[in-house]
């Protein structure tokens, strides 16, 4: 196992961006960037043995600096919808930006995505921390919150990512992933054929706006029952209010149990290539690619509509304004601690 860092590029106001990669005894590596605290690649053995990126991404800085799709991202300080861009904390009101049906969506549009972390490669060769300050009332969240971020690869091509941090006065804090996943490879075709395991009997069905209604739904009997393996394109275009209501799956599901555990598993039978995802969070959002845009990404390769699939695990979208769902609120002075891993192995079809 090694950790190589090299310069991946500047900003466009000059500031150097690092990369890391991590790579293992067979070959498996992911490569993340100091800017957005991104996961740039995942390469991972398929049945055969050869490596496929599955991480969707671009090969340059510029690109990221917009990154409309959020492609790797590190989302803080709250991932995914708070209603009305607002929301009540001790009594008092805080206002973040609208940009999204008058929500705000993943603490943009100066999220942490777009910033320039401090990186550091683990002593233990394994793993790449990112630090990052984020001041008192930055993007309208209160209290200063120092946290830092984790990738790791294991001998047996698991993924871990980490978060810690610490608030000096009570906050949000409801950080996720964003990456995109195709496991036939980044650019290769629409996931619509992949098999798609969600280990949840309840979603959070939302309004025309994308906001939950603050209860739980069961998912029999509906187009979003991944009980049981099956295609994400089988359901896909069926008539449903919820998923006109979004374009398509972008929803989330209330994992089952507690603690960490498994929480969704993705299959290619083309690749062979399978990816359990283990969270100790409550929700887990998939949101199937449905609109997929921007600059062509890694090797120029075109990512069409649904071209990548997203599993972020979090608290319930808009949690911090349902009373009924787990709370995002972190408390000044208390630890933020969440672990997230994207498992890699292969089976047979």
């Amino acid at each position: 196992m090694s950790v190589r860092e090299f310069t991946f590029g500047k900003t466009g106001d000059g500031r150097e961006v690092a990369a890391f990669e991590i790579k293992n005894a067979g070959g498996a590596s992911i490569t993340v960037i100091s800017y957005g605290a991104i996961l740039q690649s995942v390469l991972v053995p398929d049945a055969g043995g050869a490596l496929r990126d599955v991480a969707l991404g671009y090969d340059a800085v510029e690109p990221y600096e917009a990154n409309p799709n959020y492609f790797g991202a590190t989302i803080g300080r709250s991932g995914n919808r708070i209603a009305g861009a607002a929301f009540t904390l001790n009594g008092k009101r805080y206002q973040l930006a609208a940009n999204e049906n008058d929500n705000n969506l993943h603490s943009c549009p100066d999220g942490y995505n777009f910033r320039l972390w401090d990186g550091k490669a683990g002593e233990d060769g394994l793993s790449v921390s990112f630090r990052l300050h984020s001041a008192d009332m930055d993007q309208g969240f209160p209290g200063a919150f120092d946290v830092t971020v984790t990738y790791a690869l294991s001998e047996d091509n698991a993924v871990s990512i980490t978060y810690d941090g610490i608030s000096d006065a009570d906050t949000v804090a409801n950080m996720t992933n964003h990456s995109y996943f195709n496991l036939k490879g980044a650019g290769c075709g629409d996931i619509y054929d992949h098999f798609l395991t969600i280990c949840a009997d309840g979603y959070t069905p939302v309004d025309a706006k994308s906001i939950p209604v603050g209860t739980v739904a069961p998912v029999e009997g509906t187009p979003f029952d991944f009980r049981t393996a099956k295609q994400v394109g089988r359901d896909a275009d069926l008539p449903c209010e919820q998923l006109s209501f979004t374009g398509g799956y972008d929803h989330n599901f209330a994992v089952n149990g507690e603690g960490m555990r498994q929480a969704a598993e993705l299959f290619s039978a083309e690749s062979g290539i399978v990816m359990k995802v283990l969270s100790d969070l409550p929700g887990i959002q998939f949101y199937a690619g449905n609109f997929l845009s921007g600059p062509a990404g890694k090797g120029g390769a075109a990512y069409p509509v649904h071209g990548g699939l997203a599993l972020e695990t979090q608290y319930y979208p808009n949690s911090v304004n349902e009373p009924a769902f787990a709370s995002p609120v972190l408390k000044a002075g208390e630890r933020y601690f969440t672990r997230t891993v994207y498992a890699f192995g292969v089976k047979a079809g």
